[in-house]
């Protein structure tokens, strides 16, 4: 009995002992770095030489009268509004087509998947290069097939520059939508297709009232996903256009770096921060609500 209690302890030590390292490092590297950077926000931190003297509010007041922030938070919602719904269209328009037990479906998965194993840098590089107007890919093709006159300046148009931005984002992450949607069409009963099928249902008609009514799980999923990503989305934009031309392409988290590691303007850094957590919470939060009840 003794052997068996040691035995229990060391476990129980153990396991208290794994448990600690994570719950340590997620505090300090998380929770007091949130704390830590809206005390900043409040400051008068502006330069190299820390300074938590209490500003107050004032840097957030200066936030909303500032037309470079306004444009980022213009920007950013261009982004939402094109990236999202173009994302879940496009996933489920993929996992459509690969639910008509497709030969080499898997294939065909890797294929659509493969955009979204690249990582952001590289997915920057590669279609800075496509758009290029003098050598880019796009335009070279398009002067190669007899079509040069549809030869665009693609991110160099400050007009057209966040929807080719978007365009970029919707290549990327439509195969990982893809393979939401695609699970939660696997995922309804056999019957229900089954039933429509005897009433009379046709292709587009048991995916437009059968199928799709019932991806609602999978369609809020897809959505906080790219709406979070959306809102924090950097290091694509940074390589691909930097924010511009001019500041067409710059979003929040853009506006962030600038002011922070550029002009050293920490204080005001900060506030840019807490607005995008703040932004974030707003999409997680009711997410993990919805998700905690549905589990109930």
């Amino acid at each position: 009995m003794k052997s068996i209690k040691k035995i229990i302890t060391r476990d129980k030590i153990s396991t208290i002992l794994f448990l600690i390292i994570p719950i340590v490092l997620v505090v300090i590297f998380v929770y007091i770095a949130i704390i830590w950077n809206v005390v900043v926000s409040l400051s008068d931190w502006d330069g190299l030489k820390p300074s938590y003297d209490f500003k107050g509010f004032g840097q957030y007041k200066d936030l909303f009268t500032n037309e470079i922030f306004l444009t980022s938070l213009w920007n950013n919602i261009q982004l939402i509004l094109i990236f999202v719904p173009g994302s879940l269209i496009m996933g489920l328009f993929l996992a459509i087509l690969l639910d008509q037990k497709v030969r080499k479906e898997n294939v065909f998965k890797l294929i659509y998947l493969l955009p979204f194993t690249l990582s952001f840098v590289v997915t920057g590089f590669l279609w800075k290069w496509m758009y290029n107007v003098s050598r880019g890919v796009l335009n070279t093709l398009l002067e190669s097939i007899g079509l040069g006159f549809f030869s665009n300046n693609w991110i160099q148009d400050a007009d057209w520059a966040m929807f080719w931005v978007c365009v970029v984002l919707i290549w990327q992450y439509s195969g990982y939508m893809m393979l939401i949607f695609l699970a939660g069409i696997r995922s309804i009963p056999e019957s229900h297709t089954m039933a429509a099928a005897v009433d009379g249902a046709s292709g587009f008609q048991m995916y437009y009232r059968i199928i799709i009514p019932q991806l609602k799980a999978s369609i809020f999923t897809g959505f906080v996903i790219l709406l979070v990503f959306a809102l924090k989305a950097f290091d694509l934009i940074f390589i691909l256009t930097g924010g511009g031309p001019g500041y067409a392409t710059e979003i929040l988290p853009l506006t962030m770096y600038k002011e922070v590691f550029r002009k050293k303007h920490f204080s005001y850094g900060s506030a840019i921060a807490t607005i995008l957590f703040l932004l974030i919470m707003v999409v997680v939060i009711p997410y993990l609500y919805s998700t905690y009840r549905r589990e109930k």
